[in-house]
């Protein structure tokens, strides 16, 4: 195994951190269309939750598929065919013509993407190791950051009248010149080999306290994903807000994750994984709560806001976390991380829709709010053993 040099991991973190926006910015141009979306396929909010669940479907079929690959084959290969396979995936969900069409798309969407987000957490953790300092956070930020800015650009969108075809297809248009710069850089493939010297299985399961820090990154990501797809349906179905300033509410969301994840690192440093983690869980509770009340816009946006400081650093932490396991080799460890976590961001949407179509969607951020009071008590998982 060849380390790389630190000029190459600087070069290298410009790269990631660059994946990291565009992934970003797909959920960011992704959550500012879907009411748009809902409204074509005259779904119910439970139709609308079985097709976010087809979507979470394809991320869990990736997820272990992409840990053994990064094993093989090595984080930034990976990273970089699944960054094309990603913005190919968004532009047939908007062309897609039909309902039936839709959900086969958003099926190879919530694959690349899913599996894109394991690979790209890979090669972070490569960087991060390299560099010997905290970075996961800022790379995290990127990713916030770019879904804040599509979200905004989504919402302009909307006000000069661009179709869903037209606003997808542009946007992916324009990623395309960073297509070929993640190309172009070099990584070498890491050992991701556990101290036990086996590799783990396709399917493999999180160990021990693995299990734990990845049921952070659970109530993190099902927090995350319910102000990504239902923040702007509760403003407009329940609390009788335009559709043109519903998108607002995740774009605080994001601007608050990214100025805590870009700090992030640092309070890290000083403080410690655990000790961030659990103020970070009762922030979150306290934003859910805000979101939850509904009392004016200003609270609903501060709810997010609040939200978006709790949850920021959370999934880092957890995935700083699963590439250090003492017992499974990186790429599993991740992906079985990410199946736990990310895979709430899928899964947790679908199931707060058909909360919605039940009670409603308050009663769904509602069950958001309880889930994220477990996070102060899991926090201890999160100390990375060195």
């Amino acid at each position: 195994m060849r380390i790389p040099d630190q000029e190459q991991a600087i070069a290298a973190r410009r790269v990631v951190s660059a994946i990291f926006f565009m992934c970003g910015s797909f959920i960011g141009l992704w959550a500012s269309r879907i009411p748009d979306i809902k409204s074509a396929t005259g779904l119910s909010e439970g139709g609308f939750g079985v097709l976010l669940l087809v979507m979470a479907s394809g991320a869990f079929v990736a997820f272990p598929f992409t840990g053994v690959l990064i094993d093989r084959l090595g984080a930034a290969p990976v990273s970089k065919a699944l960054a094309v396979a990603t913005v190919v995936s968004f532009v047939l969900v908007g062309l897609a013509p039909t309902t039936y069409v839709l959900a086969l798309t958003l099926f190879f969407a919530g694959f690349s993407f899913g599996a894109l987000d394991v690979s790209m957490n890979g090669w972070g953790t490569e960087v991060e190791k390299v560099r010997a300092r905290p970075i996961m956070s800022s790379f995290h930020g990127l990713f916030s950051l770019g879904a804040g800015v599509a979200a905004a650009a989504g919402s302009l969108a909307i006000e000069f009248g661009l179709s869903v075809t037209q606003h997808f297809s542009a946007w992916s248009l324009a990623t395309v010149p960073f297509l070929f710069w993640f190309w172009w850089q070099s990584w070498p493939k890491m050992d991701s080999v556990s101290e036990t010297g086996t590799k783990a299985p396709l399917f493999a399961l999180p160990k021990g306290a693995l299990v734990l820090a990845g049921l952070v990154a659970l109530v993190a990501a099902l927090g995350e994903g319910a102000v990504t797809d239902w923040a702007a349906l509760f403003q407009i179905e329940e609390l009788g807000y335009s559709e043109a300033i519903a998108p607002t509410a995740f774009t605080v969301f994001s601007i608050a994750m990214v100025v805590m994840r870009l700090t992030g690192d640092a309070v890290v440093a000083r403080f410690g994984p655990v000790r961030v983690a659990r103020i970070s869980g009762v922030v979150a509770f306290f934003g859910c709560l805000l979101l939850v009340s509904g009392i004016n816009i200003w609270s609903v946006w501060a709810g997010c806001f609040v939200m978006g400081l709790g949850y920021a650093v959370l999934f880092p932490l957890a995935m700083s976390r699963a590439a250090a396991d003492p017992h499974m080799s990186k790429g599993p460890a991740l992906a079985a991380v990410a199946t736990l976590g990310y895979g709430a961001f899928l899964l947790g949407p679908p199931l707060l829709g058909f909360i919605g179509e039940v009670w409603s969607l308050r009663a769904s951020f509602g069950a958001v709010a309880l889930l994220t009071l477990l996070i102060p008590f899991l926090a201890g998982t999160l100390q990375v053993k060195s």
